[in-house]
Order: structure tokens, then C-alpha cells, then sequence
């Protein structure tokens, strides 16, 4: 196998620039920060326990697929803490919270 000429990295650059990963916790989270990510992790988890798409997790949860990509990948800024608690709710039934 050749390595790749610098047309094709190029090209392979700039798709990669406009991928929008999974974000991480900051330095420092404060402890809502924590909280959510920790929420976000349950949906991981389900899924890939669950072995769904996209499409059929967001079919149980009640959203479109675009929202469980952002709830998967920790781009949470527009769900609200009771929206993802809801959300985890739906997966797990028996969930309890526990704060502190």
C-alpha cells in the first residue's frame, strides 16, 4: 500500500475540518458540568449495549436523529439538565438520581 500523495491528504484535511467530534470535559468542570457529561455517558452506553442507529434511539427518546448525535457526542449546550434527565429516564426506567 502507497502512502497517500498530497492531493488525497489534502482532501482527506479538509473533511476532517469541518467533523465536529466529541467534545470533552474542560480542565476543571464544575460539578454540573460533570453531572451531564456523566447523563451523556448513559446514552453511550445504551447504544452500543442496545447495539441501535441513530434513528432508532432517537425513535425512543422522541427526537430526531441530529439530536442524538449531539447528545452522543457531548454537544449538549442546547438541552437543558431536566430535558437529559427526562431522555435518561426513557432509556432506563428504573433510574434513580442521586445529587450530591
Amino acid at each position: 500500500m502507497a502512502f497517500p500523495t498530497q492531493t488525497e491528504l489534502n482532501r482527506a484535511r479538509k473533511k476532517l475540518s469541518r467533523v465536529k467530534g466529541t467534545l470533552m470535559l474542560p480542565e476543571h468542570p464544575t460539578p454540573l458540568q460533570k453531572f451531564r457529561w456523566d447523563l451523556c455517558q448513559k446514552f453511550v452506553r445504551y447504544k452500543r449495549e442496545h447495539d441501535l442507529t441513530l434513528a432508532e434511539m432517537g425513535k425512543i427518546l422522541g427526537v430526531d436523529r441530529g439530536k442524538v448525535s449531539k447528545i452522543l457526542k457531548h454537544r449538549i449546550h442546547e438541552f437543558s439538565t431536566d430535558r437529559l434527565i427526562g431522555y435518561v429516564q426513557a432509556l432506563y426506567p428504573e433510574t434513580m438520581l442521586k445529587v450530591g
